[in-house]
């Protein structure tokens, strides 16, 4: 199939009468489509809430660890009685 056939079987079917559609796929749609959406909300609210758990826990653990402070060295005893 060449350009000018594939051009003119895409004019035929645009210019061709459409077929009826059914009533009652309007409101299919819009509850369908409502649905998706508050299903995605209720996801995007889920993660958020994880994110926020999550940095608060990392925070706790921050607070409680102090993972920026060096250790105190182990390897020499201390020095009494100088």
């Amino acid at each position: 199939m060449n350009r000018t056939e594939r051009e003119s079987a895409a004019r035929r079917i645009m210019e061709g009468g459409h077929a009826p559609v059914p009533p009652e796929l309007y409101g299919d749609a819009v509850r369908r489509g409502a649905r998706m959406l508050r299903q995605r909300r209720a996801a995007r609210r889920l993660l958020w809430l994880v994110l926020c758990a999550a940095a608060v826990a990392f925070t706790v653990w921050a607070v409680s660890a102090r993972p920026w402070v060096e250790p105190p060295s182990q390897t020499t005893p201390p020095i009494t009685g100088w």
